[in-house]
């Protein structure tokens, strides 16, 4: 039985709680700038730990005045923005419990969540989240109250609670302990209706306070700068935005994808937080506007020497080799002057580090980036792990594996290697579910994260899949679906594929096209733009999924390997029910809804 373990840094008194951390740093340096807005006019304006707080107290006797109790369940339906983290202040300042729900969420989803948690207070920041909330709670026969997160209610509520005391804020503040919940947050709800997860005080404030030192090669050094735009409903973002809060990292907020690259531009953020399909889009993007520019082979030369460069430097961090040589060394050097800086400014140009979760990244993206001089360091974690169990950190960096165990916790391999982690980052169990719970726990109070894997000697972590997704051919065959879909997916016109196979003779995949991608193949080849319909049909298209197939082959063997596909004349997107909001496939939705088109993949 593998193990890795890294020693806890740091520890927390049990009878204070989260609150007390944020405030301790607070007037540390009241003066310091804990987030930045924007001043409407293209720049940001700086919003210091004592204007923060000060607003923060404000609305949370806002919410002691409409009768929001400790314990209390309330929810924020709304997009990644400076209110949020406000209010989500606020609420712990009134001893209550924060309920995160995706903005994108059915009318169905947030009735569950709503009923299951018992939540009957919700900030909304748009009219169409309202009607959201409201139509859930009609279907469910409750009443929740709504509240605007915006500018003028957050004006509001501060006008409510001008009457609340000090000692009564503070009264309520310290109500909870480490070990008392934080925020109940619902699981995306891929293999099942979603759970609420107990997130305590203590998963968020002991995980930070390890979390600081052991990655301060990426968020430690000078003014550190961050921009936020994963939703923060995500525990991983919810996590991230809690560890720089207490950790000194200046945090601004953009939730519109449109003006993602003016406000990397503007706010040149040092590290960034996001999922690996940002970064494959980054990738095209950057390989499309060298083909408008007519410098596609200077391009493709200096990718393929970032990816050796890094590769180089991996196999000399392992051992097993002197690093970059001197003619790779000089080409890089060249690349570095030429072509990579365009890629750095893509992220405002200041960014030193960017940090990878929520789902797999593909090994070739990350040498790409990190040979670019954007050091790529991929973690892992769960829901249930409150997000960051595991990371790569500068100096320690194993690019294919999720990296080292966060000090204070234990990563082990089971026998059927499930990957199982115990710490003080776990979550406190499912609400409600105390059978869904105690399963999910071995006897040694290892939870069981239902992902496979395996530990090298170093004890860096390689993810291999999810345990209930392995195929098993009709001939035997084990075959892990990840590794294939990362590889097929990861090129500029395919934007998803599911690879299928389980109990059939051979493996086989559907695979859906990029709009943007194909356009840009279409362009190249100087063709009208297909629709994605014409698109599924077309002999051209085919044979570029073909080499991409091929490609991903290349890597497996033949058993493994992707025999046939087809390509649907639709994309497979969060709106359609077929991922989440942290863009994870709903594996079981697309195999349910897709049934006929599997089954006439092996009939044909």
């Amino acid at each position: 039985m593998q193990e890795a373990h890294t020693d806890q840094v740091a520890d927390l008194p049990a009878e204070t709680n989260l609150t007390d951390r944020f405030l301790a740093v607070a007037a540390a340096q009241p003066h310091a700038p804990a987030y930045a807005v924007r001043n409407g006019a293209g720049g940001w304006v700086d919003v210091s730990y004592a204007s923060f707080l000060g607003q923060v107290r404000d609305a949370a006797k806002g919410l002691i005045a409409l009768g929001v109790e400790p314990k209390s369940m309330v929810g924020i339906m709304a997009p990644t923005s400076y209110e949020w983290a406000v209010i989500d202040q606020a609420i712990w300042f009134a001893g209550a419990v924060s309920v995160p729900v995706y903005e994108t969420s059915s009318p169905l989803q947030v009735q569950h969540i709503l009923a299951d948690s018992g939540t009957r207070l919700c900030f909304t920041a748009a009219d169409r989240h309202g009607n959201v909330v409201q139509q859930a709670a009609e279907r469910g026969g409750f009443e929740v109250s709504l509240l605007p997160l915006d500018h003028a209610g957050m004006a509001e509520l501060t006008r409510a609670g001008q009457d609340v005391t000090d000692e009564a804020l503070e009264a309520a503040r310290s109500t909870n302990t480490m070990a008392d919940v934080a925020s109940m947050v619902y699981t995306s709800g891929t293999t099942g209706k979603p759970k609420g997860a107990r997130i305590t005080h203590g998963n968020f404030a002991i995980g930070a306070v390890n979390i600081l030192p052991f990655a301060e090669g990426i968020v430690g050094g000078g003014e550190q700068r961050t921009l936020m735009f994963l939703p923060l409903a995500h525990v991983l973002a919810h996590a991230v935005q809690y560890i720089c809060l207490v950790g000194g990292i200046q945090i601004a907020h953009s939730s519109d994808l449109k003006t993602l690259t003016p406000d990397l531009a503007s706010f040149h953020p040092t590290w960034l937080l996001a999922v690996p399909r940002v970064f494959e889009k980054l990738d095209a993007g950057a390989a499309a506007a060298a083909r408008d520019g007519g410098s596609a082979r200077i391009f493709a030369a200096a990718r393929a020497t970032a990816i050796a460069y890094s590769e180089a430097l991996d196999a000399a961090a392992r051992g097993e080799g002197p690093g970059p040589g001197r003619v790779l060394r000089a080409r890089h050097a060249v690349f570095d002057r030429l072509v990579y800086p365009k890629i750095r400014t893509i992220l405002g140009g200041s960014a030193r580090y960017t940090v990878s979760g929520a789902s797999t990244l593909n090994p070739e993206l990350a040498h790409f980036f990190r040979g670019a001089g954007l050091g790529m360091q991929e973690g892992y974690g769960l829901t249930e792990t409150t997000a960051p169990a595991t990371l790569n950190i500068p100096g320690h960096t194993r690019i294919g594996s999720v990296g080292l165990p966060v000090p204070g916790n234990t990563v082990r391999i089971a026998d059927d290697q499930e990957i199982l982690i115990r710490g003080p980052i776990v979550f406190d169990g499912y609400h409600g579910q105390p059978e869904a719970t105690a399963d999910c726990f071995d006897d040694e109070g290892f939870f069981k994260t239902g992902d496979i894997g395996h530990l090298d000697p170093d004890g860096f972590l390689y993810v291999t899949g999810r345990k209930k997704e392995i195929i098993v051919t009709a001939g035997g065959k084990n075959v892990y679906p990840t590794p294939l879909e990362e590889t097929i997916r990861s090129s500029g016109v395919v934007s998803q594929v599911v690879v299928v196979g389980d109990g059939r003779p051979f493996v086989g995949a559907l695979v859906t096209l990029d709009p943007d991608g194909l356009a840009q193949w279409a362009a190249d080849r100087g063709i009208p733009v297909p629709s994605l319909s014409d698109a599924s049909d077309d002999p051209e298209v085919r044979a570029e999924v073909q080499a991409i197939v091929d490609h991903a082959n290349e890597f497996v063997s033949q058993a493994e390997s992707v025999r046939k596909f087809v390509i649907l004349d639709t994309e497979l997107t969060e709106d359609s029910g077929h991922l989440t909001p942290s863009l994870k496939l709903q594996r079981n939705t697309v195999m349910a809804d897709y049934a006929a088109v599997i089954e006439d993949l092996y009939r044909r």
